[in-house]
Order: structure tokens, then sequence, then C-alpha cells
């Protein structure tokens, strides 16, 4: 989503590193925000951030947070999935001494903690039933109550709720509370996907080549054209998390100054998925887009075998298509049948594969 630990921001929104319109919106949006989050107000707006894994829901959390008049108070966030859950309640809520085995001394929860400030609930599909009716009253009402306690506490938080998931199908086979749902998203913010923001894979791909190399004091790196091109043609579906590690990887483990498509598919953790190259027809059929193999062997039938040119005609570099090559088993074409001339229809002649 963004660049972590960039220091050279105007604007707290600034951190949301990106040209695409979405994210212009998303910044729009957020600074507006910034003017409801009256500090000591009853009516603070309830905020839901929806997103894949990897889209940098914290990172908004924590952006909308420093952007308003909170930036003064605490900022807490935890992942309901991460804690058990019968331990959450009295994370969240606090609890007495003698409220349960253990329980030596009263301790306040994370509402309370986060008082003045905003309380970040990451993953808030994770919360069982039982807990989630408790949360709607303290949302809804200001106030808790500690595990154990008779009397209740004012708290003053902004919350913020994230979630990867589709609620509502939630809602409709009884694990989330339509209420509760309604109450969170008074304030809805969709982060997109890496794949749908164009031009911002290069542009936060630069930004995580400058600052490890920063980082870990090395040469600052370069993408080769053809490694630009594979950045963009891969689906990202751990986003800007699995981008950033990707090119950490790369910094670290890559000798060259310059990167190519080659070692940032072989350093890759995901499965590539390339979309189709440039200048297909779109009459071609979805899944004999993404049906790589044939692509491949059709690159090289049409150069008459030559890998450099079917690099060329993929978009990709020389290594890159051998690489795939010796993936998918794909050998060139018989040498005696490698004229760029002939015809398709005698594809299954010219691989030992059969294909």
């Amino acid at each position: 989503m963004a660049a972590p630990g960039s220091l050279s921001s105007v604007h707290p929104t600034d951190r949301l590193i990106g040209h695409a319109p979405v994210m212009g919106a998303l910044r729009a949006q957020i600074r507006h925000l910034a003017g409801f989050d009256t500090v000591g107000s009853a009516l603070v707006p309830t905020v839901l951030l929806q997103g894949e894994t990897g889209t940098g829901k914290g990172l908004v959390a924590r952006v909308i947070h420093d952007s308003g008049p909170r930036v003064q108070g605490p900022f807490l966030d935890v992942n309901c999935a991460a804690i058990p859950e019968t331990l959450l309640e009295a994370e969240l809520f606090g609890f007495e001494a003698g409220a349960f085995t253990d329980a030596r001394r009263a301790k306040p929860g994370l509402f309370q903690a986060a008082a003045g400030g905003t309380l970040f609930l990451d993953e808030v599909d994770a919360l069982p039933l039982s807990l989630q009716h408790k949360l709607l009253k303290a949302i809804e009402e200001k106030r808790i109550r500690r595990l154990g306690a008779v009397r209740e506490h004012l708290v003053d938080v902004k919350l913020i709720a994230a979630t990867q998931v589709d609620l509502n199908a939630r809602i409709s086979d009884g694990r989330f509370r339509a209420d509760l749902y309604h109450r969170l998203a008074v304030i809805f913010l969709h982060i997109p996907p890496l794949r749908e923001r164009g031009e911002d894979i290069l542009i936060l791909a630069q930004e995580f080549l400058r600052q490890y190399a920063e980082a870990h004091r090395l040469i600052p790196k370069q993408l080769s054209p053809e490694a630009e091109t594979w950045l963009q043609r891969y689906a990202w579906p751990g986003n800007v998390r699995e981008l950033s590690h990707l090119i950490e990887r790369v910094m670290l483990l890559h000798p060259e100054v310059i990167l190519d498509a080659f070692s940032l598919e072989r350093l890759c953790l995901g499965q590539p998925q390339p979309a189709a190259p440039v200048g297909e027809g779109a009459a071609q059929g979805e899944s004999e887009l993404q049906d790589e193999p044939t692509r491949i062997r059709r690159a090289l039938i049409q150069s008459g075998g030559n890998v450099v040119r079917a690099a060329r005609l993929l978009g990709l570099s020389r290594d890159a298509v051998r690489y795939r090559m010796r993936h998918y088993g794909i050998q060139r074409p018989l040498s005696e049948l490698s004229s760029p001339l002939v015809g398709e229809p005698f594809c299954s002649r010219f691989f030992a594969s059969g294909h």
C-alpha cells in the first residue's frame, strides 16, 4: 500500500503511495473524514476497512488516526484472530481482581487504554458471536464493563475495524451480527488490491528498492524493462506485502545491479499468473489466455525457434523464457521444422512433449 517509515510526507495520507485514481479517492476520503473525529464526542463515526490480505489495511487505519485530532492520543491495534476466544473479552474490556483464576489485580482493557485515541480491530470477523453483542453495546453506549465488575466506565475511543472477508456472507450463515455490521460500517472504505492499481506497482517497487538499499546498506538496484513487465503482469495474491517481501529478497540475494524478470520469478514464492500478452486477439477464450505453455510454444513457432525473438513476442527476457521452457518441459522446435513460416496446425509435430 505504501512505504513504511517514510518521513518526508507533508500530510499523513501522503504515506499512501500511488497515482491510481482509487488511491487518490481514498486519500481524499480520509482527509475529509478527519474533521469528524472530535475528541470527546459521542458521535465519532466508526470505520470499516475491507480489502484482501496484504493490501495495507493496518497502514490505512494508522493514517486515519494520524490525520485527525486524535493523533496525540494512543493508537492500539489488536488482531482478533490471534487471541484465544477465552482471553479476547478480557483483553478488550479488562477485568477486576478475582474475576477468574490468576486475576490477582484489576487490569484495564484495550478500550480504556485507547481513551482519547483509536482502537483498531483487525480481522473483526473472527470475533465470536458471544462477544459481538458486547462490542455493539460498547460502540453504541460508549461504555464498557470489565469482567467481574458492577460499575461501567465511559470510554472515548474511535473504533476502526478491518476484514478481508465478505461480512454479508457471514451474516447470511449466522456467523456475524447484522446490527454490528451496520454499526461498524458507518464509514466503509474499500482498500484496492495491488493488481487493480496499474502503474502503482512500479512506483511501489522503486520505493521498496530505495528503502531496502538504505536499510541494508546496499548499492541501489534498478529494474530492467523486462522486470517491469513481469511486475505488472504478475497477479500479486499477497498484494503490497508480497511485493515488499519480494523486493527485499531480491535485494539481498541478487548479486547484479540490474534486476531481470528471471530473478524476480525465481525468487517469487507465489505462483505466477501472467496476464495475456499485449497484442493477442480478444477473441481468444479466457482459458487459452491463461495457458502459458501454449503461448510460449506459439511464440517459439512464430520465431522459428529463436528464443530471443520469442521473448520479445511474449514481453519477457530471454532468461525468463528459458526458465519457463525448463519449468514446463518445452523444447525448441526441431531444426528441420523450425521455419517461422510453418503453419500452426503442425504444432504437435514440433515438440517432444506431444503438445
